[in-house]
């Protein structure tokens, strides 16, 4: 069973997230902003159990490549599904080591995307 973070300021978006999401991987909880995800990966407790963390491009507060960067120097492979965000903006991630994904998104492509990441970060991690 793996544990999602989602980080998403819109409540509509993510409350359809954690139920697709939920319904196929375990558990998915969610953060307003990057501020609350970093702390929340401060736990040790919750920070060991995190599989993925899905975050959008353009946040409020912190930006998403410095909540990328901020995300990896804690947890330096930890996979990220960085929603709304093409190509061009893959630069703005430099070395980040992330997955992109067009948003919105048909439900079963995120499950394909978010099955593939999780299935690729638990062989690595074996």
């Amino acid at each position: 069973m793996a544990t999602i973070l989602i980080v998403d300021d819109d409540p509509l978006q993510a409350s359809l997230m954690m139920s697709l999401l939920g319904r196929h991987f375990g558990n998915v909880c969610r953060v307003n902003d990057a501020a609350e995800a970093l702390c929340l990966i401060e736990q040790p407790d919750f920070a060991s159990k995190l599989n993925l963390v899905i975050t959008g491009h353009r946040m409020t507060g912190i930006g998403g490549p410095a909540f990328v960067a901020e995300l990896h120097a804690r947890k330096p492979d930890l996979p990220v599904l960085v929603l709304n965000a093409s190509g061009a903006m893959a630069s703005d991630y430099q070395d980040e080591q992330v997955v992109f994904m067009p948003n919105p998104v048909a439900g079963d492509k995120m499950l394909a995307v978010v099955g593939q990441i999780l299935a690729e970060h638990k062989s690595m991690a074996a």
